[in-house]
């Protein structure tokens, strides 16, 4: 042993003897990664901390096993899939559909970890001097799954869909201060806009933007990672490594995407090894998970939704008091302590957070726990009972509606919960129900989380709440460059959330995801669960 680094934590593989290197070695044999029995073996062989031997074991997996490499195959398991799992990039709704996307599809750029925007598809991307054009650049060389070339048509195709009067697209109103775009050569594009917007890198990140081939909906031909060989809705993809991909490559040889909907059932599944990559592990499972021999939870933090949607085209959500009842009935401390085992933070019914940097406004006054206007608000609506569709939409959402359902029953107010499957949750209950419950991932800005959800008369405008004044300051302060101006929009759009939306969001959760010990390089990019699904091209197999 070295000196006295054990004292601070900083003992690593590389400061060992050749003796300790050897029991690290041992431990860390066949690839197999480390438990904390194993660390706990190595702490009692060495005399160290039990900080001080983990250390020891991850620097040491990670000096072993540094190189990427070929070969290998996973299956990776989601919480919802159903018969309307999506093959049309701009319909993407789950983390499933993301997930296939990511493999058969590129987009124009892509998130780094540190949400920055980098190229991909395009080689370049540049503004005029007010942000009211970009020019992107595009990559030659590049192949579709067909062996067709990709060119400046499929992108232009790509983008303008998204636009039209008629367009299903469900992210139209987060790109609506784009007019259109125009071919300028055979690898060139120009996006033309109503307005400035200097955020727009950023926005064609996002999990709807890929780019799919001219005059088609996709139909999983892509210039992506990985081939569609089968694809099952509501069962299973099976993909193939693109052998002729025009970056380096996937370092898989194949991969599986699917869904196992019982939350119990997928850890179960990942700790036996019948599949590599969870999402969504249930904070109830967190110690199981942790203390597993083989797998690590992954906390990211993000600003990721635990919601209850009511609709405001419809009774009881028509109705405000109502709302505010539902608002003033959530136990937001405790939910973030007891049910998320505090991996997330408070939500003020406002899908923007201190993720969001500083278009988050801090200054408006949290929403607490208040029984007694809540009560107030109930009794003033005129109901005195609702129900409440609850499926496992995203871990905690379940313990967090019947934490709201006793804390109902203590001032008098009935709240039944109606438990319904993750299975087809999305096309049948989501938007349809007057109470339902969702999770919405983090999206790259504050401006595109606001827009998607309340954007006026956009496709996933969940709760069907209106307001004029909201899109006349979703575009005002995409051009605003003035900073002290800039919040102040972003203040008033969360505000007019905060008050007058169908929106409860008690919390926001971490990432929370599970992985074999030999599933390398998993991304960390915050806006959805396994690294935003960014996970098919970058991870190998130790």
């Amino acid at each position: 042993m070295k000196d006295k680094k054990i004292l601070d934590h900083e003992l690593k593989y590389q400061d060992l003897d050749h003796v300790d290197k050897g029991r690290v070695e041992k431990i860390l044999a066949g690839n197999k990664g480390y438990s904390r029995r194993d660390a706990i073996k190595l702490a009692a062989a060495t005399g160290v901390t039990l900080a001080v031997a983990e250390n020891m074991l991850i620097s040491g997996n990670k000096a072993i096993a540094a190189t990427p490499k070929k070969g290998g195959s996973v299956r990776m398991a989601n919480p919802v899939h159903g018969p309307d799992d999506q093959t049309d990039p701009m319909m993407f709704t789950s983390g499933i559909d993301y997930a296939r996307g990511r493999a058969v599809y590129n987009g124009l750029v892509q998130h780094a970890d540190d949400l920055s925007p980098q190229p991909e598809l395009a080689a370049s991307f540049e503004p005029n001097s007010d942000a009211t054009e970009w020019t992107f650049k595009l990559r030659k060389g590049v192949e579709w799954h067909d062996g067709t070339k990709f060119t400046a048509d499929d992108v232009v195709w790509s983008m303008n869909r998204h636009l039209s009067d008629d367009s299903t697209s469900v992210i139209k109103s987060v790109l609506s201060t784009i007019k259109e775009w125009k071919k300028v050569g055979t690898h060139e594009v120009k996006a033309v806009m109503h307005s400035s917007n200097s955020d727009l890198p950023t926005l064609l990140g996002m999990f709807q933007n890929k780019v799919i081939k001219n005059g088609t909906t996709g139909d999983w031909i892509g210039t992506g990672p990985f081939t569609m060989e089968s694809f099952q809705p509501g069962v299973k993809s099976v993909h193939k490594r693109n052998e002729n991909y025009w970056r380096e490559g996937a370092n898989l040889d194949a991969c599986e995407i699917t869904a196992i909907t019982d939350p119990v059932a997928r850890v179960n599944a990942l700790i036996a090894g019948d599949i590599q990559i969870m999402a969504n592990v249930d904070p109830k499972a967190f110690r199981q998970v942790e203390s597993a021999d083989g797998v690590t939870l992954l906390s990211t933090p993000a600003a990721s939704q635990l919601g209850i949607c009511i609709l405001k085209n419809a009774k009881p959500g028509e109705d405000d008091d109502f709302v505010k009842g539902m608002q003033y009935i959530q136990d937001r401390e405790r939910i973030v302590k007891r049910i998320l085992k505090g991996k997330g933070v408070v939500g003020n019914d406002t899908p923007v957070s201190g993720a969001h940097g500083s278009d988050w406004c801090s200054e408006l006054p949290q929403r607490e726990f208040d029984p007694d206007k809540a009560k107030f608000h109930f009794k003033k609506s005129g109901y005195s009972g609702a129900e409440l569709f609850v499926a496992p939409v995203t871990a905690g959402i379940e313990d967090t509606c019947l934490l709201a359902q006793a804390n109902c029953a203590k001032i008098g107010f009935d709240l039944k919960l109606k438990k319904v499957p993750n299975d087809g949750y999305w096309g049948a209950v989501w938007m349809k129900e007057p109470l339902n419950v969702v999770t919405w991932n983090m999206r790259p800005t504050a401006n595109s989380q606001m827009a998607i959800q309340f954007g006026p008369g956009g496709n996933w405008n969940d709760t069907f709440w209106n307001n004029k004044r909201m899109g006349e300051l979703l575009s005002l302060s995409l051009a605003e460059t003035d900073p002290a101006k800039r919040h102040a929009h972003y203040c008033e759009m969360q505000t007019l959330i905060h008050n007058g939306s169908g929106m409860v969001i008690p919390a926001f959760t971490n990432i929370n995801d599970g992985i074999r010990n030999n599933v390398m390089d998993m991304p960390k990019v915050p806006l959805g669960q396994c690294g935003a699904m960014e996970w098919p091209e970058r991870i190998w197999l130790a």
